[in-house]
């Protein structure tokens, strides 16, 4: 059997939680990690006679999503009510969209700059969620997360391994959370991805029977899914086996893909116009005025800060990955830092603290952070004694230049205490500056750092290794 042969065809419907304050047709709270059923009222409980009433809030992150992958957006989009039972499906049907979506023909560019098409973008409600660990032998229901907002975006069928969606997915995930359209934490669920998978030979143009694996809850999931799935088509193929159009799931834990039920087709959903919602028509200039407030995108920003700024691609990849992050990099470039110094700086000691428990007040006042970066410039202080400035500046509001002065950080280039701290390294480590000054070029380093400790990061390490390279000389 040789997977070479054939060539892996794969759409991927991602379904997204929108960033609102409440549900999609009632005013329970959308947030996450409340006490099961708390976030509950009869509209989203599906009780008799409780009406729908549209989030005009997800209305506009539905558009500013839609606008944000390139897609159309229409005038006018439908509701309809999409008809299955599920125990967390208490009204019986999910209210979504159909034949009238919000938004169709968009894309999304990857990394290798390979494009892939989005067929359309349309809005419905969430499902409650069965937990099936908390009740031994049995499954409960939390309908928190039953009718929170959401989109799913459909690709076509233009996506070609598992890597490339990878790719695909984390490309989405940067233009969603760059528009503030979701916070898209796979984690919390407000992501989830559907993957349909198919194998044919290359060079085949028609499409094969597809089975559709559900609920991937993360990249890494949605990969090794792809390829254990698409290796059993192959195999189906080499052996004249017929694949059954199935819905799948994935076991991260046994690392394999069973059958769920069958694959559905629309016409099992028994689709109809919502007759408690009428259709959704945007107001006038609505769309432009949306279109008009879209940020910069994080492939833009990463050309713009590699081609003006003079930031190493691998910074720019990385500076973008995180909105804050990008934000703040960019506050500090316009105090007046110089793009490389600001990132590396914002990718160094800025992350180590946000991400080691000071959260956000790692980010100081960008102009702090940039008077702080003209002081190592212009060597007032080393780089060493500019992070315990800095580590200092996130509880103290004082500038930079005064805390500085006040903990005895200031750079000393007086050749005298240099020689001092050099003279008393030296007698403290003999044996070190005597091979040092035979020949070992490599313990300079280790001498000099040495002086830097003893001077508390305040002596000027230029001069330091000249006095290093000096005292040697003499002996």
């Amino acid at each position: 059997m040789s997977h070479e042969r054939y060539e892996m065809v794969v759409g991927l419907e991602v379904h997204v939680q929108l960033r609102t304050r409440t549900k999609a047709f009632c005013r329970c709270p959308a947030s996450f990690g409340d006490p099961p059923n708390r976030n509950t009222c009869p509209v989203c409980l599906g009780l008799p006679g409780a009406l729908p009433v549209l989030n005009e809030r997800a209305v506009e992150l539905a558009v500013r999503a839609a606008l944000a992958l390139g897609c159309t957006v229409h005038d006018r989009s439908v509701f309809a009510r999409k008809n299955y039972f599920y125990p967390d499906l208490p009204k019986g049907y999910q209210i979504s969209q159909f034949d009238d979506p919000l938004a169709t023909r968009g894309s999304v560019t990857v990394r290798d700059g390979r494009v892939i098409g989005i067929t359309r973008i349309h809005m419905e409600e969430d499902a409650g969620k069965s937990v099936h660990d908390r009740f031994p032998g049995f499954t409960a229901v939390d309908l928190n997360r039953a009718g929170i907002p959401l989109i799913e975006i459909v690709s076509e069928p233009d996506i070609r391994s598992a890597a490339e969606a990878g790719a695909y997915l984390k490309a989405l995930r940067e233009i969603l959370v760059f528009s503030d359209v979701s916070d898209c934490s796979m984690e919390e669920g407000s992501l989830r991805v559907d993957a349909n998978v198919s194998a044919r030979l290359h060079g085949e143009g028609a499409l094969h029977t597809r089975t559709e694996i559900k609920n991937l809850n993360s990249f890494a999931n949605v990969e090794r899914a792809l390829e254990i799935e698409f290796s059993r088509h192959c195999a189906a193929r080499d052996t004249g086996v017929a694949v059954v159009q199935q819905t799948m799931l994935y076991d991260a834990g046994a690392d394999a893909v069973r059958p769920a039920r069958d694959k559905e087709e629309s016409h099992d959903y028994r689709y109809f116009p919502d007759p408690d919602l009428p259709p959704l028509v945007l107001a006038p200039g609505q769309r432009d005025a949306i279109r008009q407030s879209l940020p910069e995108f994080p492939a833009e920003k990463r050309a713009r800060y590699v081609s003006a700024m003079g930031v190493a691609q691998a910074d720019a990849d990385v500076l973008t990955a995180d909105r804050p992050v990008s934000a703040y990099f960019e506050a500090v470039v316009g105090a007046g830092a110089p793009g490389p110094v600001a990132a590396n700086w914002v990718l160094g000691e800025v992350l180590a603290m946000r991400n080691g428990g000071a959260g956000d007040a790692a980010f100081v006042a960008p102009g702090r952070l940039a008077a702080l970066i003209a002081m190592v410039r212009d060597a007032t202080v080393s780089n060493t004694a500019a992070k315990a400035v800095y580590r200092t500046m996130l509880a103290d509001p004082a500038e930079p230049a005064r805390i500085a002065q006040r903990d005895a950080l200031l750079q000393v280039g007086d050749s005298g205490a240099i020689e001092r701290w050099v003279d008393e390294v030296f007698a403290e480590n003999p044996a070190e500056a005597m091979r040092f000054a035979g020949g070992e070029a490599r313990l300079q380093g280790v001498l000099v750092g040495l002086v830097m400790k003893k001077s508390k990061g305040r002596a000027d390490p230029r001069r330091v290794s000249q006095v290093v390279s000096t005292r040697a000389a003499g002996r």
